[in-house]
């Protein structure tokens, strides 16, 4: 097992709440499994899992407040199959005809260190453990990707840099307070069901301590 740290940052992020069903409206900081899905876009393998272990907030949490045109519908299956079998077929979807406005609550000007653990649970992966902590650490630090990291919708992008040292980095955020229950996983021991985890999300000192957190369904 090998430990990493990420530095992460952007202009906008949304950890979307899941009880909001229209507008969508983020969660005070970075969830787990967004943390999660940064170093996956960084180095993912079916031999390796990532385990977020600590995240620190290091900017103030601030708000704004956006309006923007999104597609209610989404392609359908149906239809895709019907085409493949047929050759052909109208797959397109146009933005005039389902266009919709929603209003949506972002965070803004966020940076978060973000502190994984690296889980060999192939059988490769085990034989040849530092192939995998090499490849991820020479990507990380030539600012190398599978594909952009974001920060809860791909249109929020994420700058990030390998932190070597956490010891010798700034400190997080002078704050603390309780953030209530947050999402932090899907279940997808039913594959057909995952089913969302939640935690009590304590930010002491602009840390968040996920060894300690308590997961429940």
């Amino acid at each position: 097992m090998d430990k990493f740290c990420l530095e992460v940052s952007g202009d906008f992020a949304c950890f979307t709440r899941p009880e909001m069903k229209v507008e969508r409206v983020s969660y005070d900081v970075i969830t787990p499994s967004a943390a999660r899905s940064v170093f996956e876009a960084i180095l993912w393998k079916p031999a390796i899992r990532w385990e977020v272990r600590r995240i620190e907030v290091l900017k103030p949490i601030k708000w704004i407040s956006v309006r923007r045109n999104e597609v209610s519908a989404k392609a359908s299956v149906r239809n895709a199959q019907a085409a493949m079998n047929a050759g052909q077929g109208n797959l397109a979807l146009y933005i005039e005809d389902d266009r919709q406005q929603r209003a949506g609550l972002f965070l803004r000007d966020v940076a978060y260190r973000l502190h994984a653990d690296l889980l060999l649970v192939g059988d490769d992966a085990r034989a040849n453990p530092a192939k995998y902590r090499e490849m991820f650490q020479r990507r990380a630090e030539k600012g190398q990707c599978v594909n952009q990291p974001y920060l809860g919708c791909r249109e929020f992008a994420a700058r990030f840099r390998l932190v070597t040292d956490p010891d010798s980095e700034a400190p997080a955020l002078a704050e603390s307070r309780d953030l209530g229950w947050m999402l932090y996983d899907m279940d997808f021991a039913a594959v057909d069901d995952p089913k969302p985890r939640f935690f009590r999300a304590d930010l002491q000192n602009g840390v968040i301590d996920l060894t300690q957190a308590q997961v429940t369904a």
